[in-house]
This record gives C-alpha cells, structure tokens and sequence, in this order.
C-alpha cells in the first residue's frame, strides 16, 4: 500500500527567542540549517506561544488548549524530590499525536517532554526516547529508556539527533505507514556550560551587539536575572547552544535527502516559548520578572514551515498566530479530522491557519488577535496594540506596536488611550470567559514563575498545586 501523506519532522526548542536565527536578521548568530529551512519554506515573524514558559506552551502545542483549559499553567517542578514528575498531565485530553496514531502514523519523540509521566509511551508515540525531567545537563544526561533512567554519554544534542536518525532510518519504507517524528532539543536553554568547545570559542570575538547588555536592569527583573547581564560567557554559551542544535537540524535535513524523503516530509522548526538576553534589562522569559511580563520576546517564538513543492519557498509570513491554532493548522493539512471535544472541557480556541501558511489568502484576513496568559497575567494582542492585564490589581500595561514595536512607553495610564484600553480589556475577558475553565482558571491562582508541582484536577485545588516547598 502507497503512503499517501507525508511524514512530519517537529523540531521543537526550549527557549530561543525570536532573534536568535540568521534568517530573522541576526547577522552575529551562526544557524546556517535553519536559515536553509526558512529559504525552502515559509517563515512566521509573529508566532505566538500561549504562555510564557514552557511547560505550559508544550502542553498547548499537543492538545490545541490554552493553559486554562489543560491546567499546566507553571513549568512542572518535581519539587524538593528531585525525581521524575510520575502524574500525566495530560491524561484525558486528546492530543495531535494521538490522532496521526489513529490514522495510521508511527509517532516517535526524542528529547524533552516535560509534562509528566516521562518513563513510559504516552498519547500515541511507540518510539519514546525522553528526558526524565524538564532540566539537564548537557554532558552525560539521563534519558527513559523501556521505562528505566540510563545514562547517555556524550553531548545531549547530539544523543538527541543520533536518536532522530535512528528512527527515521527505522521507519524509511515506511511498509504503507508515514512516520511522524518530535525531535526536542533541550538548546538553547541553560546551563549554557557543556558545549563544544570550539563552538563556543568560536564566539570570543563576538560583539553581540544583537544582545544588548548596558540597559539598566529592569525593575521587575529576579535577581537570577540581573546577575547574568554582561555575562559574556553566558552569551557565548547560548549563541554556542543554539549554534550547535542547528547543526543537528542540518543532519536530519541530510538524512532525509539522502534516503529520498525529504519531498515527501513536512518539516516544522519552532520553540517553546521566547527569552530574552539582555533585552529590556533582564535575561529570561515570562518568568524573568516578577510580576511575570509578556514581552515580545517572551511570547513569540521562531517558527518555521518547509514541505518542498507543497509550501511556498523563501515565504515571510507577518500573520499573528498562536500556538493554540498549530493541532488543527497539522491536522487539516494531512487531510485529517480534528477531535471532538473531550469530555468536561471546553471547545478549543484554535483556527487552521493552513490557507495563510500556504500563501492562497491575504494573511491580514486571517487571525488579528492572538492572546497569552501566564498564570494571573493575561495579554491581548492585534497588529497595532497589545495590551498586559495582571489580576487582580495590576500593574497594567498597554503599547502600541505600530509606533513603539519595542515596548518602551507604557500608555495604560495616557488619557488618549483610555477607550484603547476599555476596548481591549473588554475583548480580553469576553475571549476568556469564552475558554476558561472554571476550576483550571490561572488568572485565580498563585503562579509567580516558580513552578507547578503537582495536576490540577478534581482532588486538587489550584492552590494546592502551587504549594511552596519548604
């Protein structure tokens, strides 16, 4: 039997900001293979996580729900215990690789996961080769394997991508099955210790000019943060991350052309969530700050399309979408029927995208609006506005993208702007009192960006979740 759908490859990395790739305008960042990607394909300029942090992102990518709807709402801490976080926080919820399972897709994962029950298979994959926590270190980590903890000589990244060519040299004939494969790369997160030497020596020179570090620290920045502005190693550290993962992404693209697959592969690069190195005074992401900040930086993410005679070539796309709209934006594109709603939970936000990402419409049709929450913040965002709600006092924060796209002058409080900010506001909280769940509702809870260490469900109350360890 002919496969008649293509294979997918998800590249997914953890905390690269928007920036950080040639392609997107950085001329100090060396990430040739992505810059190849976005020249075969399609790339977006405002690709929006859903929150600002990434294990509340990650669970939206796979369910098509915002965090107020799945319930992972803070990074999954394993608490004082230091163990794998056994609970699934996904059980009961339909994810996209369950329904590639359905249809008939080999669905394989290797890397980070990040959302509970990391020693064995779960939502359709058969081939899982994952991190036992969200956090590790670069040299010799542990991976679950058959459901043990082993440890894996040698660079993560790279045991990462040995394991992806694995797979896909496994799977290369297919027998009538297409194969769908998420390759998760821990980089560039921290530590950004451990990195090929020559990789980071290789940016001693570097001015980092695209990574400005003479700013005065942000008032709101956590001290975490503050330490680490003009830190050259740091820098050097991350650009080396994220340098080295590119040359894993080229082996796969290599792999892939060599066995003849590549016309027949979608391949999707993206990250998590955003970060910032020096930005705006602070290093980090949503959580860099306290009160948590939704800046550009934290919330867009890289993001790239490349299927070779299917997708446009060398396309830049500035339509604003979210990651909430990626499940049914895959599942239309293999012909596939998305999910019914499962039971207890609301309608998903997410529209397909796919006639914007396939260039056959006029992009400012499409999505305007795209909203993310982190916990008690709440942002709402159109081409010319963005606006920052904290629940339940504030502070408040409205900019206008057109004229200050780098969010340098607040005007919550400007007179001019008041019917801007009743406006947005309005449409804010009509959005999610639409999609919210009441009992997951992460405007209500105690989220300050330290980490959520155990599932929301009926036996626990939000606050519990968030408990603080001792």
């Amino acid at each position: 039997m002919a496969t008649t759908r293509p294979n997918v490859v998800f590249v997914l990395t953890d905390d690269q900001g928007p920036w950080a790739m040639g392609c997107a305008g950085n001329e100090e960042i060396r990430t040739p293979n992505l810059d190849r990607l976005a020249a075969g394909g399609v790339r977006f300029e405002n690709f929006f996580c859903t929150s600002p942090v990434c294990s509340p992102a990650r669970a939206s990518l796979m369910t098509g729900r915002i965090p107020s709807q799945h319930g992972v709402i803070d990074w999954i801490s394993q608490g004082a215990s230091g163990m794998p976080q056994l609970q699934k926080y996904l059980d009961g919820m339909t994810c996209y690789t369950d329904v590639l399972a359905a249809n008939g897709y080999v669905c394989g994962i290797s890397g980070k996961w990040h959302l509970g029950g990391s020693l064995e298979p779960q939502h359709g994959f058969s081939h899982w080769f994952v991190l036992p926590r969200g956090f590790s270190t670069y040299v010799d980590a542990n991976v679950c394997v058959d459901g043990q903890i082993v440890q894996h000589k040698g660079y993560l990244t790279d045991v990462i991508t040995n394991n992806a060519l694995g797979f896909i040299e496994k799977n290369k004939k297919g027998g009538g099955r297409p194969f769908y494969l998420s390759v998760n790369y821990t980089a560039p997160h921290f530590p950004w210790v451990g990195h090929p030497q020559e990789i980071v020596d290789s940016y001693d020179s570097c001015a980092f000019r695209t990574c400005p570090q003479d700013e005065p620290p942000h008032p709101w920045s956590i001290p975490h943060s503050r330490k680490l502005m003009g830190d050259r190693e740091a820098l050097k550290g991350y650009f080396a991350a994220t340098t080295a993962m590119d040359l894993g992404v080229g082996r796969i693209l290599d792999q892939l052309e060599n066995l003849g697959l590549r016309e027949n592969t979608l391949v999707i690069f993206s990250s998590d969530n955003g970060y910032s190195c020096g930005h705006h005074g602070f290093w980090h992401k949503g959580n860099g700050t306290i009160p948590l900040n939704m800046y550009e930086n934290s919330v867009k993410v890289p993001t790239i399309f490349s299927h070779p005679g299917k997708l446009p070539a060398g396309l830049v796309n500035r339509a604003l979408v979210s990651q909430y709209d990626f499940m049914p934006t895959l599942l239309e594109y293999l012909g596939m029927q998305g999910p019914g709603d499962d039971a207890g939970y609301t309608p998903r936000p997410g529209k397909s995208f796919l006639r914007t990402l396939q260039g056959t419409t006029d992009q400012a049709a499409e999505h305007v609006v795209v909203y993310d929450e982190y916990g008690p913040v709440r942002m709402i965002r159109t081409p010319e506005w963005k606006y920052v709600h904290r629940y339940p006092y504030g502070p408040h924060e409205l900019y206008d993208m057109v004229r200050d796209p780098d969010e340098r002058k607040n005007l919550v409080d400007d007179k001019s702007s008041v019917s801007v900010v009743v406006e947005m506001r309005k449409r804010l909280v009509k959005w999610f009192d639409r999609y919210v769940i009441p009992s997951l509702d992460g405007a209500r809870s105690p989220v300050d960006g330290g980490g959520q260490i155990q599932r929301i469900d009926e036996t626990c109350a939000v606050e519990e979740a968030f408990e603080k360890l001792e």
